[in-house]
């Protein structure tokens, strides 16, 4: 397999969490106003809890990190259990001692929501861009919710959401019907600009769509392989999620 990816190989998710909370520890004392977009999801969630317990025993002050938030459904009060800003509250935020002044939500409550997708990219821009990306890996190749087929320069937007993406966030809430229809996400153009990407990806179901993201063609079917043609990007998996590929060197 050839890949400009730096690709790494963990042996359990517990060792993937520690590595991959090696590397936002290692972006965070390296530039303590660092930028970044954070994911939700059930993979990242080892790696922010390690990240809480070394934040929680001083290995780091966080207080100045600025994040900004990948994803948001659409359709949902402030206060509703779904809502991916209190999600990313709760895992991320408030664990690390990040201020809320700090954050910048996608506002799914906007009046204008094409207004709102502007501001969000402004916000970026005013901060210099975007320093570190964690991201997950969708079940069909979507990185936050850019929706195949979606080109490495499709910009934040609001985006209805496939089917696979509704069966895959229906664990979270309890069923198909509860999960939104409507979302926005930060672009691919946002994402793809960050300094630096930390794609995470654990799990048997994440081999297929991980294989086509870091070794198939480079293709809108597939968001995510547009990562092929970043300049910083780690793939960190799990034996599980990487499964027969070779491996990486």
């Amino acid at each position: 397999m050839t890949t400009k990816l730096r690709c790494i190989v963990a042996d359990s998710y517990g060792e993937l969490s520690q590595i991959g909370a090696d590397a936002v520890e290692a972006a965070i004392k390296a530039d303590p106003n660092v930028s970044v977009l954070v994911a939700t999801g059930n993979t990242p969630m080892g790696l922010y809890q390690e990240l809480a317990r070394r934040r929680a025993n001083g290995a780091f002050d966080a207080s100045h990190v600025r994040v900004f938030q990948l994803d948001e459904y659409l359709g949902l009060e402030p206060e509703d259990r779904r809502s991916l800003f209190g999600w990313t509250r709760r895992s991320f935020v408030d664990p690390l001692g990040i201020p809320l002044e700090n954050v910048t939500r996608l506002a799914p409550d906007a009046g204008d929501l094409e207004a709102a997708c502007r501001a969000y990219d402004a916000a970026i821009k005013s901060a210099g861009g975007l320093d570190l990306a964690i991201l997950g890996l969708g079940p069909n190749g979507h990185l936050g919710f850019n929706e195949p087929p979606a080109d490495a320069h499709a910009p934040t937007r609001v985006v209805d959401l496939t089917i696979e993406s509704i069966e895959s966030n229906a664990q979270y809430w309890g069923g198909r019907d509860v999960v939104p229809r409507v979302a926005m996400t930060a672009g691919m153009d946002v994402i793809l600009g960050a300094r630096q990407t930390l794609l995470v990806v654990s799990g048997s179901h994440k081999r297929d769509v991980l294989e086509r993201t870091v070794a198939g063609a480079v293709t809108p079917d597939v968001p995510a392989s547009y990562l092929q043609l970043a300049s910083d990007v780690i793939v960190l998996a799990d034996r599980d999620a990487w499964g027969a590929m070779p491996q990486p060197r």
